[in-house]
This record gives C-alpha cells, structure tokens and sequence, in this order.
C-alpha cells in the first residue's frame, strides 16, 4: 500500500524494521507505543500469544495534557500495571518514532517505576 504522506511512510518503513528484531514474550513483553495529534498509548504485547496483557493511554487516565509531562505519567501509569501483574522486564517498541521528546519522556518514567528494558 502506498502512503501519500512521506513522513507516515518513512515511520512505516523503519516501523517494520524495528520489528522484524524485536519480539515479545510473557516473561518479557513488548512495550508498543504509538502517538497520535491528541493522545499517546502505550501496551504490553506478548508476541507469542498475539495478547495485550497490559493497555493505558492518556485519555484512560485522564491526562489532558499531550506533551512530556503527560507521556512521563502515562510511563509511570503502565509501569505500575505492569508491576501489577508480575512482569518486571519489557522490550521497548518506539514503533518507528524517534527515542526524543514524549517518547523518551515514557520510556523514563517506566524506567523510574521500576521496569527493566
């Protein structure tokens, strides 16, 4: 399929790099992160079993805010599920984005609750 917009086909392409490399698992789930204009998600995949163990976003918690101090709550939020339900450890899928900004910005405050990547 053909992508008219060549910044949304550029994070396709590096999108399906990434993870042709990266695979989850249930002791080690995949941290996916996606962006959008008004919110951010972030799940944990277990690859194996093609499940979502463990979901959040901002408008799931009720954060207003799209920026870095939303996404480092949004870190600490899914870190805190995670821990939740005995997982420790995940594998970080930026899915094509660039590791700066609000994506850094998740991957730090998971990083503080006390999940290993």
């Amino acid at each position: 399929m053909k992508i008219k917009n060549k910044k949304v086909e550029r994070r396709s392409k590096v999108r399906r790099r990434i993870r042709g490399s990266l695979h989850g698992s249930s002791e080690r789930p995949r941290l996916s992160v996606f962006k959008s204009n008004t919110s951010m998600y972030a799940q944990l995949i277990d690859d194996e079993k093609g499940a979502t163990l463990v979901s959040s976003s901002l408008r799931e918690l009720k954060i207003n805010k799209n920026d870095l101090s939303g996404a480092l709550e949004l870190g600490r939020a899914i870190a805190d599920q995670a821990i939740a339900k005995g997982i420790t450890a995940v594998v970080f899928d930026r899915s094509g984005y660039i590791y700066h900004g609000k994506v850094k910005a998740l991957a730090e405050g998971a990083r503080e609750q006390g999940l290993k990547f």
